[in-house]
């Protein structure tokens, strides 16, 4: 049988856990189904640093040709793409094969304009910088998207699930279900499941009124309400709501809702090129010195110093970014 050629360009710095949890169902694959051929081509996007981790494959030669299915793998969103490379990617897609980004090799298809029009699995830590950078792309919080002959996933586990779809979509679901029983896979998540873990998980409790307060806090960023309004709309007494917080996250409401604000605050701060004053009155600070009060004690750092000391340690630049004062 003719083997169906996929290919796996990757940027320095990608993981190997990235890169094996999508080879390994695709061998797998090949193992229960001797029908199933594979012939998988391992390329480098960028010459590789001394002390890089060491995955298999080589430098790409200047040209990728008779790829089936090409997907982009990177950890941190790349500073940029080689216009040779940019070429050559672009001309795989015009010769009709299937593209895809897991994790941040999002960001390259999106800055070559590969992703315009389609929909986007990134992954949470990212979506207010990509959403910003780009878009044109119709970014989602799914755990993968499949959109035509654009395929994402956001990272992590989630690259197992789209290689699992795609075995299912070429071979059949029988043998996806092979595949998910041989790795020990409890089930094969669809596409559009959430991202993140359930609220109560993450909060380490599952009391019905913490997770209904928590709720309200989060939806209510820019606009925050008061801890009465909060016990209200939760039907319980201020102290009650106190007591709940203090048990479970050892801490009074308005301290875990000022903390819940400033995390995002520095979310926005690192992923987009909103202004300081932008993004403090959009976590519900009054004015910029009361934000930068506030976030210097829980931080450590005014926000402007944290975002350009950031910004020096990352591997990609936002666009535009204004400088302020904190």
């Amino acid at each position: 049988m003719t083997p169906h050629r996929i290919g796996f360009l990757y940027w320095p710095g990608t993981k190997a856990l990235t890169l094996s949890l999508a080879e390994e169902a695709l061998r797998v694959a090949q193992r229960v189904h001797p029908e199933v051929v594979y012939e998988l081509v391992f390329l480098q996007a960028e010459p590789l640093a001394a002390g890089d981790w060491r995955l298999p494959g080589e430098p790409w030669a200047g040209h990728l040709e008779g790829l089936d299915k090409l997907f982009l793998l990177a950890d941190a969103p790349p500073a940029q793409v080689s216009a040779g490379l940019a070429a050559a990617l672009k001309q795989q897609v015009r010769g009709g094969c299937v593209i895809g980004g897991l994790s941040a090799g999002v960001y390259p298809l999106a800055q070559l304009g590969l992703l315009d029009g389609y929909r986007a699995a990134v992954h949470w830590r990212w979506q207010d910088d990509f959403s910003e950078r780009f878009p044109k792309v119709i970014a989602t919080s799914h755990l993968f998207d499949w959109d035509r002959d654009r395929l994402t996933a956001c990272g992590g586990l989630a690259v197992l699930d789209l290689l699992l779809a795609v075995l299912a979509r070429d071979h059949g679901a029988e043998l996806a279900g092979a595949v998910s029983e041989e790795l020990v896979v409890e089930r094969i998540r669809e596409g559009g499941e959430r991202q993140r873990i359930p609220l109560q998980n993450r909060l380490g409790s599952s009391h019905p009124k913490l997770t209904q307060a928590v709720l309200l806090m989060e939806a209510n960023i820019e606009e925050p309400l008061t801890t009465d309004e909060i016990a209200q709309h939760v039907c319980v007494s201020r102290r009650q709501l106190e007591r709940i917080f203090k048990q479970y996250l050892n801490r009074v409401p308005s301290q875990y809702y000022l903390e819940l604000r400033l995390n995002k605050a520095r979310q926005l701060l690192m992923q987009t090129s909103k202004s300081i004053i932008q993004i403090g009155l959009s976590c519900g600070f009054s004015s910029g010195p009361h934000f930068s009060s506030a976030y210097r004690n829980f931080f450590g750092a005014t926000p402007r110093d944290d975002r350009n000391q950031r910004r020096s340690n990352s591997p990609f630049e936002l666009t535009s970014t204004p400088v302020e004062r904190g």
